[in-house]
């Protein structure tokens, strides 16, 4: 894996953007390694697709120990793919909230509030029986320039 993502940096330095009809793959080393056969994120033009996040670090520990912390840490590794893509959470245009719990909904938006300043992207938050690994909340994101 480590190859693949030294030639994926290399290519994208002397490529440095993305032709509007190429799909591209996004992969931030220091972000969760997929956990199923789905990339971290796809390019497309101008449009970044990032796949749903858990509160999972790079090595893989789940950060559970309240739904504050959870959602900080689904929002950094949201942040480190955005940003492996020349994006930023300013470039976000929607996002799709899981919750395990709708009573969590008021901790999980002031988190989730606090990483977009002005203007924040469309949303839609919805109640899920189960998540990935059991986790309390799953967060994914569209962004475009």
């Amino acid at each position: 894996m480590d190859f693949l993502m030294f030639l994926y940096q290399i290519i994208h330095i002397f490529l440095n953007k993305n032709p509007k009809n190429m799909k591209e793959i996004i992969l931030n080393a220091n972000a969760p390694t997929p956990i199923g056969p789905y990339s971290q994120a796809t390019l497309l033009g101008n449009l970044l697709f990032v796949s749903g996040q858990i509160a999972l670090d790079d090595k893989g520990n789940l950060h559970q120990e309240n739904i504050e912390t959870e959602t900080h840490q689904v929002m950094k590794n949201l942040g480190l793919i955005l940003n492996q893509a020349g994006f930023s959470f300013d470039d976000v245009l929607k996002c799709t909230i899981f919750l395990k719990n709708f009573n969590d909904f008021q901790a999980v938006n002031q988190v989730y509030g606090s990483y977009f300043h002005l203007n924040p992207p469309a949303r839609e938050t919805v109640e899920v029986s189960r998540l990935p690994k059991d986790v309390n909340i799953e967060i994914s994101c569209i962004a475009g320039k």
